[in-house]
């Protein structure tokens, strides 16, 4: 028999998303180099949790194409970035 339990609490344990639709990210850069992707991604839509971190639907304006990538991969973009 299972028995659930009432008035529990919902789960907080996992990770809430940082970037908002709309938003303006860069890809972080892994090596500390300029990176060959470094234009910026528009937040397309939010996608469920993967490996501890919240994924992500973005695209270029310079790209045909979207890709999907963990929050960790990313970073605000910065009114002035700095080259």
């Amino acid at each position: 028999m299972i028995r659930f339990q009432q008035n529990t609490r919902p789960r907080t344990d996992t990770p809430s998303h940082l970037f908002a639709i709309g938003q303006t990210v860069r890809m972080k850069s892994r090596t500390g180099l300029v990176q060959k992707t470094a234009e910026l991604f528009e937040i397309k839509s939010r996608l469920p949790v993967k490996d501890g971190s919240p994924q992500y639907r973005i695209r270029s304006e310079l790209e045909t194409h979207e890709r999907v990538t963990t929050e960790d991969n990313l970073e605000p973009a910065a009114s002035n970035p700095v080259v």
